[in-house]
């Protein structure tokens, strides 16, 4: 029988130190909240259950962290007094009692569901509690996790611990897996008898051992355990995060000439074979189909691009636009909203919003849909060849057909049958000598 488990993210700190009104645990890695992430890997890792510790006035978090699983349970911390104390928040969950029990930290978004895998499969093998750590150069500030004998005896705070302590590099990363069958009793054993009056989780490693339960260090990244503090720590899991997925979309095919310029969204869906340009930037619900070619400094957001188009350079493609295979929106192209249909061509210098771009159709540079009225949105629907010419205007709601022609230097405001050509503009008027007069009477006035 597959094993149980309780997953409890601690989540009701303060957060002062970000300098911000937004909830410590809200602030966006990859434009997804950093408890987001955290209740996304433990998903990942197969809970059972997911309770999420704040404190009180919380309702966004809890808002947020019920909306990413129906497995979030919410539970309150009326007192900031101790992880243990936050752990014991959530005793009406423990009391349901479940094989292993995780406890994590919202903070920290970088956590990957394998290695919360690889701790419940610790507990599987025998193991009662397991508490994951790093190593690093500069183990100054972090707790140093003690061991003897290959377990782990102690957990020693840096100001606490001896010279021979502090050259220890490993360190703990604060996240810790339970055996759930000693796992309220272990928590309830531990006390406030410290500086702070605080109680604290870390006291269970040597509660455990002295009971003689089998305790173990185990490690992880220091990047993977990055807990986010203040801003700066925010902008290194961002990095860290980018850095993850350009990886992960170049081993599965993706292109990228200057990786480190481009930026992905956190649901940014690349297929093999796609092709990205620097400083290419990806926001939300994206899907770019095989082929395609994101060409530089090109923004993308809930937008889905057909396989072989070409996007930019310098193209901004917003919301609810489709390309279809072979479209393309070239340099200083805005599209918004709009449907451009297989082989159509917007190459240059045009904005198409509220638009439906037909088959094979070509959009002439400087070409703008004027959709809005000051009040209203409407729609230009231009048919399948059909050719505007360059700095043109259409005023929607318009339709051009089939196979029509729009002169350029256009303000279309009529529909244009299939087939025609649609002409609206001035006609030419040329006055002979004019331009000469002209010059003839700036140089007089110039000589009085």
């Amino acid at each position: 029988m597959a094993r149980t488990c309780l997953t409890l993210i601690l989540a009701a700190g303060e957060g002062t130190r970000m300098r911000s009104d937004l909830p410590k645990v809200l602030h966006p890695v990859a434009g997804l909240p950093m408890i987001s992430h955290v209740i996304r890997a433990s998903v990942g890792a197969a809970s059972d259950a997911i309770g999420v510790v704040v404190g009180n006035s919380s309702d966004d978090v809890a808002e947020i962290a019920t909306g990413e699983s129906n497995s979030v349970e919410i539970h309150i911390q009326d007192k900031r007094l101790g992880t243990a104390h936050a752990v014991m928040s959530a005793k009406g969950a423990l009391d349901r009692g479940y094989d292993d029990v995780l406890v994590l930290f919202g903070d920290a978004p970088l956590l990957r569901h394998e290695t919360l895998t690889r701790m419940r499969d610790t507990l599987a093998a025998g193991a009662n509690v397991a508490v994951l750590g790093f190593r690093t150069d500069r183990p100054d500030g972090y707790g140093r996790m003690v061991e003897e004998g290959g377990k782990l005896v102690r957990i020693r705070e840096h100001f606490e611990a001896s010279e021979e302590e502090r050259r220890i590099n490993l360190c703990n990363g604060g996240i810790m897996a339970i055996d759930g069958a000693n796992a309220l009793e272990l928590v309830n054993s531990i006390t406030n008898d410290n500086a702070k009056g605080e109680y604290y989780l870390t006291d269970i490693v040597e509660i455990a051992g002295n009971r003689g339960l089998e305790v173990i260090a185990m490690e992880a990244s220091a990047s993977e355990l990055l807990g986010v503090n203040n801003q700066v720590e925010l902008s290194e899991a961002e990095h860290i995060w980018q850095q993850r997925a350009r990886e992960q979309a170049m081993l599965e095919g993706v292109s990228m000439s200057a990786p480190h310029t481009v930026f992905l969204h956190h649901d940014t869906e690349l297929a093999q074979g796609v092709s990205i340009e620097p400083n290419a930037v990806f926001g939300a619900g994206v899907r770019v189909s095989a082929g395609a070619q994101i060409r530089a400094f090109s923004y993308l957001e809930g937008a889905e691009i057909g396989e072989n188009t070409v996007v930019g350079p310098y193209a901004r493609i917003r919301p609810g636009t489709v390309m279809e295979k072979g479209s393309k929106a070239g340099n200083f192209v805005e599209v918004k909203n709009a449907h451009v249909r297989e082989g159509a061509k917007i190459n240059h210098l045009s904005y198409v919003g509220d638009g439906d771009i037909g088959r094979n159709a070509n959009i002439g540079a400087g070409t703008i849909f004027c959709n809005y009225d000051g009040t209203n949105k409407h729609k230009t629907v231009i048919g399948e060849g059909a050719f505007v010419g360059s700095n043109s205007s259409l005023i929607a709601p318009v339709t051009i057909g089939d196979g029509a022609y729009v002169a350029s230097g256009s303000t279309v405001t009529d529909d244009v049958p299939d087939d025609a050509m649609g002409v609206a503009r001035g006609r030419q008027v040329n006055k002979e000598g004019y331009a000469k007069a002209i010059r003839k009477r700036s140089q007089a006035e110039k000589g009085k």
